[in-house]
């Protein structure tokens, strides 16, 4: 393609899903969006996107090239934050902040990171709160549940984390295991205390399991693995992690309203500097290889 200002525009107009939003984003005159969008189907013989009188819709052909156009885009501002960051040096303090329970798969992500910047000093923040990357509190973090939608963050997708419903085989021995939710209320689970849980499998316990079956609750996924060990009740745990735990039985097969979306979040002022970008590349090799763990 020769005209990377018409993929450029077309890009825009699908991301705003409005020509005069484009035409802001991108400073140029509404005609000229207009021009490049029809100069661009012309050259593909294909319509890109479908007009109504809310906006402009991609069409699969205008899928297709926005995939391949928000990777480009990607790739030469990763190519200006390199060139820019030349004189840089990875060094000080990497402020990472996550949801709980996930330290055993980003723990080898941080030794390979040190290992090939060894002046760095990494704080590894969980906490149930969220951290304000528009304070400076953190450089990137890692949220789970629907995509963040603060304006000035950069939001990525990471990994799917599943999890499932299990129990140890000394609870299975003492209690039996339920057939079906039917059962629940005549078994104890292990669930969260405090306020409204966010973990989509928290959710799901809450509307299926009797608030007085969940009979021992924790704050800490640390706990609850302690728990269910202990054969203190039937509770939820990562499958990734229970599936090398001969100790543990899977209560009932998992189901999709139970995976947890994880994201990585930088503040749009520290997503180009070198030390965030070489950390994001090391997070993203490394989950490349988790696939949906």
């Amino acid at each position: 393609m020769d005209n990377w200002d018409e993929i450029r525009t077309a890009f825009q107009v699908a991301r705003m899903g409005t020509v005069s939003g484009a035409a802001d984003i991108l400073g140029v005159h509404h005609a000229t969006v207009i021009r490049h969008i029809d100069s661009l189907e012309k050259r593909l013989g294909a319509k890109l996107f479908q007009r109504h009188a809310r906006g402009y819709t991609p069409t699969e052909a205008g899928r297709d090239l926005m995939a391949v156009a928000q990777t480009t885009e990607e790739q030469f501002g990763q190519l200006s934050s390199r060139i820019k960051g030349q004189g840089e040096v990875v060094a000080g303090e990497l402020v990472v902040t996550s949801i709980t329970g996930i330290g055993e798969i980003l723990l080898p992500v941080f030794a390979s990171y040190q290992a090939a910047h060894p002046d760095v000093v990494i704080r590894f923040l969980t906490d149930m709160r969220l951290f304000r990357l528009d304070y400076g509190e953190a450089h990137v973090a890692i949220r789970a549940g629907a995509a963040p939608q603060e304006p000035d963050n950069v939001v990525q997708p990471l990994v799917t984390l599943r999890a499932g419903l299990f129990a140890s085989k000394g609870y299975a021995d003492k209690y039996g295991l339920p057939k079906g939710p039917e059962e629940f209320a005549h078994h104890r689970f292990i669930g969260p205390d405090g306020a409204e849980p966010r973990a989509p499998f928290y959710k799901w316990m809450r509307d299926n399991v009797p608030a007085e079956a969940i009979t021992f609750r924790v704050t800490e996924p640390a706990a609850t693995e302690a728990a269910l060990k202990a054969g203190l009740g039937i509770g939820f745990h990562m499958l990734r992690m229970a599936e090398a735990d001969d100790t543990l039985i899977e209560v009932m097969p998992s189901l999709p309203e139970w995976d947890s979306r994880l994201w990585i979040v930088t503040h749009v002022d520290l997503h180009r500097t070198l030390k965030v970008q070489s950390f994001l590349a090391e997070l993203k090799a490394a989950a490349a290889l988790w696939g949906s763990c």
